[in-house]
């Protein structure tokens, strides 16, 4: 028998799918900023939250999608554990639900995985109102195509998210941050030196002449690598946290509408060059931010990524450009995402347009 608050929302969308009124699901507004314009009416979902079961032992949470991230957080705390992706919060209201359906990954992505990485089932209600379950509670549960995996990042297209069951990770027993003092150049290749030897880095953050890395694991490797990558110690938890919730001073334009923020997501060897704005280095190299205030530095942004085997996103903008916010589809790869939206949203009644116009 479903909650109540989970037969709300599938009365909501069977009345919206027979009326052809659009829904934009709508939590706590966190995640508002990414993606295309919001359109329809409000789906409140910000009852559908607490933490449904957590078995330490088995590294396994599930919580309703309305759950505060840092409730959650703070439970595998309680444990030694954590959420290995290391989800960026974009705000102290940000919830499970957010996170999983805008696919926001932390500093720890390259080295720990992405968030879908960590999904093990979903339950969700579909464009017609129906109460869906995919995957499971347990780590090993791969049977089938892995719809739960698919919903994530999404972002509501296909459904609306109502409890997520994850695999958690104990914490790391120390961590250590490094800086070195190096130009853009040597820090790409620095840091795919390092990715090729085991050393146990946990994240890096290149800007304005510095290469910040941090080391996570165990006392003995944590020492040996301290040597090889040299540099000056410092206290680097803050800084980590600032980079996550992207509340360092290089966001703040961005945050404050005053210029576009761009994600530019490339091979990690892809070249230290020019280009319109100005740059923050993540992931070894294939993670590049670009905050710009030049009119049509997308155009110039998208080209270079497609060159170096990515692509960019519009990530955050007061205004959102003609390109859109996501690099375009091509007609293959559109018509797929079609065929999804006729199997779990047929009315098209789900965030409508949030990815792109077509959908």
């Amino acid at each position: 028998m479903e909650s109540v608050e989970v037969e709300r929302i599938r009365d909501r969308i069977r009345a919206a799918a027979a009326d052809g009124r659009p829904l934009r699901i709508q939590g706590r507004g966190t995640k508002d900023f990414y993606g295309e314009a919001l359109a329809g009416d409000p789906l409140d979902v910000r009852a559908l939250c607490g933490i449904v079961a957590y078995a330490p032992g088995e590294l396994v949470v599930t919580a309703r999608a309305g759950t505060p991230l840092a409730e959650i957080e703070d439970a595998l705390a309680a444990h030694g554990q954590m959420l290995a992706f290391e989800p960026p919060h974009h705000g102290a209201d940000s919830t499970l639900g957010g996170i999983v359906a805008a696919g926001f990954s932390g500093p720890r992505r390259p080295h720990a995985g992405a968030v879908r990485d960590f999904v093990l089932g979903v339950r969700v209600v579909d464009g017609t109102g129906e109460v869906l379950a995919f995957g499971g509670q347990v780590i090993k549960n791969v049977a089938g195509f892995d719809v739960s995996r698919m919903m994530t990042g999404a972002l509501g297209t296909l459904g609306v998210l109502t409890e997520i069951s994850l695999k958690c990770l104990p914490r790391p027993k120390v961590e250590s941050t490094r800086v070195v003092d190096c130009s853009g150049a040597d820090a790409i290749r620095l840091v795919n030196e390092w990715g090729g030897k085991p050393l146990p880095i946990s994240a890096t953050c290149f800007r304005d002449g510095r290469l910040w890395v941090r080391l996570s694991g165990a006392a003995a490797a944590i020492d040996a690598a301290r040597t090889k990558i040299g540099g000056a110690e410092i206290d680097g938890a803050a800084f980590w946290r600032d980079v996550r919730d992207q509340t360092l001073d290089y966001f703040a334009p961005a945050a404050q509408g005053a210029a576009a923020l761009w994600r530019l997501s490339v091979a990690s060897t892809a070249p230290w060059t020019d280009l319109p704005g100005e740059p923050l280095m993540e992931w070894g190299g294939a993670l590049r931010w670009v905050i710009t205030r030049e009119a049509g530095a997308g155009t110039a942004l998208r080209a270079w990524a497609a060159q170096h085997g990515g692509h960019a996103t519009l990530y955050r903008s007061r205004d959102k450009v003609a390109g859109g916010a996501f690099a375009p589809l091509s007609e293959t790869m559109l018509g797929l995402h079609r065929r999804l939206k006729d199997v779990f949203d047929p009315k098209r009644i789900l965030n409508p347009g949030r990815m792109y116009a077509a959908l």
